[in-house]
């Protein structure tokens, strides 16, 4: 009989998601260095490049890899002789180190979780309650597997129930294209074969947390019929042309990760999770000894590769730039940002249609007019810092906002991270603004242009409050511009032309 006590148990899970907050999976540092080698697009290369950095960089200074510090997913087996000391429930344990985690005063991680979520999506400020999957097993230990997973790339899964001679490969190279750019690839795709709809969705998701090793089957060839599937859905989709950020590229996924279940003769349920580049997950295995034994990955391990903007990348002042001066922006340039940039997402965004709806002026002091919003949710700052890691959120979110943002509100520009949809586009086009992208996956390398930031509007918000950031040479790649011409758009096009 193994006795877990409830303090080593608590503490390994806090450990464990403090952990992954800043190291990456060794594995995917390995496969996104081999992809920044073989990659031929010059913009995609440079996403890339800075995704490495930022990891490094966050490595180095224990700070998170991404704003969107993820909804914490726990999954357990219990050996049938593990005894716990302890009052508490398994869940209430693991809510208990995710409270504690993600409140750690040295490096906090970003409250993502709202309660009543079909209500007033309250948010629950210490990130609990986690999503517990546990399993009872014969043996004296637990195993655990922990990821913190980004809201970005969640939004893209997808479940199908396909008739049993239906194409697996055909439905995902069907639904890759339509899933834009808001899970911030290249990443991990998780997919889930067979048992039933719940099932196939649970084996996706767990699907990701295995080592990234495409190149390994590459090398040896298949085994089984998994083994032909991974390689030629890694091979087909990554000849879309999709690519880094959407950008158009010859890589999109890293790897492609499958476990089947068996199912009903009548069924073929297939569930498709996608990892961001914001990969977080680790494994550990309590036998009573004590605490969980988490080893630092060396920073041997990071490519030692350095991030600069290009020689024509064009200096913006957001301070005095004009509705004329970005009717020179093109689709695809590189642009450094400095002065005063506003943000808003999702909440916010809904407050001020509120406030329009009801005839009432926007809170004291915000002014929107000729200005530029920033979509994110950043961390909260440490020390020195004037904020925490602060990249994108998907801007597709904000699509339904756009009209009245541009039309009443007065912005002339919107910085995010994906694509906009084809009305927002036309608006884009219409009011001649444009659309930004910062990287997604770049979040502490993009946070180090913010010099100050204050709240402005909507404190109880938490990161969803409006702030007024102070930036100096924060780099952006012009998304859609004041004509309507989408990078999102002609990028993949033209690399899967490439590709064919």
């Amino acid at each position: 009989m193994t006795i877990i006590k409830a303090e080593d148990f608590i503490q390994s899970i806090a450990d464990a998601f403090q952990f992954i907050s800043y190291y990456h999976p060794v594995d995917y540092i390995k496969a996104l260095e081999a992809a920044h080698e073989r990659e031929q697009s010059v913009i995609a290369k440079d996403a890339i490049t800075q995704i490495l950095v930022n990891s490094r960089m966050c490595a180095e200074q224990h700070r998170p890899v991404c704003q969107d510090t993820g909804i914490a997913v726990v999954f357990l087996k219990i050996g049938m002789d593990v005894k716990w000391q302890t009052n508490m429930s398994v869940t209430d344990m693991v809510n208990e180190g995710v409270r504690q985690a993600y409140n750690y005063s040295g490096n906090p991680l970003r409250a993502s979780i709202l309660a009543d979520p079909a209500g007033g999506r309250t948010n629950t400020r210490d990130n609990t309650p986690a999503v517990i999957h546990m399993e009872v097993v014969s043996g004296n230990k637990v195993e655990v597997k922990i990821a913190a997973k980004g809201g970005g790339s969640e939004n893209k899964s997808k479940l199908v129930m396909l008739n049993p001679n239906d194409s697996i490969v055909d439905w995902v190279l069907d639904i890759i294209p339509t899933m834009g750019a808001g899970w911030c690839p290249p990443g991990i795709l998780g997919l889930g074969i067979g048992g039933t709809a719940e099932k196939a969705m649970l084996l996706a998701k767990e699907a990701l947390m295995a080592p990234v090793n495409i190149h390994e089957l590459q090398e040896h060839g298949a085994n089984n019929t998994i083994d032909q599937l991974r390689l030629e859905l890694y091979d087909k989709i990554n000849a879309l042309g999709i690519g880094a950020q959407g950008l158009g590229g010859l890589t999109t996924v890293l790897d492609v990760k499958i476990l089947d279940y068996p199912t009903h003769a009548a069924s073929l349920p297939v569930a498709m999770i996608p990892n961001c580049a914001a990969t977080r997950h680790t494994h550990f295995t309590l036998d009573g000894s004590g605490l969980a034994d988490l080893v630092p990955p060396s920073l041997e391990n990071w490519p030692k590769i350095t991030w600069q903007a290009s020689t024509n990348t064009r200096r913006v002042n957001l301070d005095n730039v004009t509705k004329t001066d970005i009717q020179q922006w093109q689709a695809g340039e590189s642009l450094l940002l400095s002065g005063k940039l506003l943000t808003g997402r999702d909440a916010a965004h809904k407050k001020i249609m509120e406030l329009i709806n009801q005839g009432q002026p926007l809170p004291e002091g915000l002014d929107f007019n000729g200005r530029f919003i920033y979509y994110v949710g950043p961390v909260n700052a440490v020390n020195e810092e004037a904020v925490g890691p602060a990249g994108p959120t998907t801007a597709t979110r904000m699509d339904k906002f756009t009209d009245m943002m541009l039309e009443k509100v007065g912005i002339i520009g919107m910085v995010g991270k994906a694509e906009r949809g084809p009305q927002t586009i036309e608006l884009i086009k219409k009011h001649k603004a444009v659309y930004l992208i910062a990287v997604g996956g770049a979040a502490y390398l993009v946070s180090k242009a913010i010099r100050s930031a204050r709240v402005l509007a909507f404190p109880e918000l938490g990161m969803e409050a409006v702030y007024e950031f102070e930036v100096k040479d924060m780099p952006v790649m012009v998304a859609v511009d004041s004509i309507g011409e989408s990078i999102h758009q002609k990028g993949p096009a033209e690399w899967k032309v490439v590709n064919l």
